[in-house]
């Protein structure tokens, strides 16, 4: 059987477990191009499956040589989607598009994109999408074969229990954030909704993962620490120290969450979540309000307050909702991913 290709920029180290998952079911081989990406980890030199670095303006020639059974490319790279379509067109190889969105942005340099992505849904054999919201964006946009690849970390090492870390002696809750600094990740909300929770120094920490130094406290809330980032295993040490892991991603013109893998590997720490609407772990059904985290309205420091100063005083609840985070994370694992793109590339036959 000829393999798969799968054109992608990088394959960061939570990526690995699945392209090997995936390798296991059909021939698979990468094609990595590089370039910038929006990880938080760099992309690994070797994926540990099949594979090729190649530029951007290879990868036509690539899709296009008759050797693979099936072409993949998500919308990353400034040429290499339109590459990967142009050459498994011309070559009558059938053409898959991986895609993680669920609204498209908006500017100048983005109006090409749109117009080549209102094609592609509509021209390519099948598509595969991160969640429920991006397949039914896609369908919305003339897609007829969507197939949904949940988005999924390594179970095993996320879960795995870690040595007690005593809480900082000052705070009885501590609300956790992981990720970078920029203004779509809500980072300014958060601060804004710590203040009006009420939640007092004495009481109460949230420490800020990811974002690089910062004021040691914030002057009218509780303590705040700004951590920069972190290796994968001192990132689940402070999952596995909180009380809750707030993910508050807001929408703007060019950015939408696609998912905040962050998630699933707090729940498999038996942490609850609070997310915003604008989260796509939220909108495609892992979070789950009032059964494993919170869910609020983006943009709203108001309502984000109120769950955070529910869950501090609710014990038992952050227990419940915990506990059910770990049970319905086990099901996003590699193996449910790479049945996602084994349905879409059997469907083409």
């Amino acid at each position: 059987m000829k393999p798969v290709l799968f054109v992608t920029n990088h394959v960061p180290a939570d990526r690995i477990g699945a392209f090997a998952a995936l390798h296991r079911r059909v021939p698979l081989e990468l094609a990595i191009f590089g370039g910038r990406s929006q990880h938080a980890t760099a992309g690994e030199l070797d994926p540990g499956v099949p594979h090729r670095h190649v530029s951007q303006r290879e990868v036509t020639a690539l899709a296009a040589s008759r050797r693979y059974s099936a072409v993949i490319a998500g919308t990353v790279g400034r040429t290499a989607l339109p590459a990967a379509w142009a050459g498994a067109r011309a070559a009558r190889t059938p053409f898959v598009l991986w895609s993680a969105l669920w609204a498209h942005p908006v500017s100048a340099a983005h109006a090409g994109g749109a117009l080549l992505l209102a094609g592609l849904y509509r021209d390519a054999g099948a598509v595969v999408a991160y969640g429920p919201h991006v397949a039914a964006f896609a369908r919305a946009h003339g897609a007829r074969n969507v197939h949904i690849a949940p988005q999924a970390v390594d179970n095993e090492f996320w879960s795995a229990a870690v040595p007690p870390v005593p809480k900082r002696p000052e705070a009885d809750f501590i609300a956790v954030f992981l990720g970078r600094a920029g203004r779509e990740k809500g980072i300014q909300v958060l601060l804004d909704a710590w203040r009006l929770s009420g939640l007092r120094a004495s009481a109460a920490a949230l420490v800020l993962v990811g974002v690089g130094s910062g004021p040691a406290r914030y002057p009218v809330g509780g303590a705040v620490a700004f951590v920069s980032a972190q290796p994968a295993e001192q990132v689940r040490n402070y999952l596995a120290t909180a009380d809750v892991c707030v993910i508050p991603s807001l929408r703007t013109r060019t950015f939408r969450e696609p998912w905040a893998l962050v998630a699933n590997e707090a729940m498999n720490q038996s942490t609850p979540v609070i997310a915003s609407d604008q989260v796509g772990a939220a909108a495609g059904g892992l979070v789950r309000h009032e059964r494993n985290g919170l869910i609020v309205p983006a943009g709203d420091p108001t309502a984000l307050a109120r769950a955070l100063r529910r869950l501090h005083d609710d014990p038992q609840l952050r227990l419940r909702l915990g506990a059910n985070a770990r049970r319905d994370v086990a099901a996003y694992d590699y193996d449910a991913w790479a049945a996602g793109f084994v349905g879409a590339v059997a469907s083409l036959r």
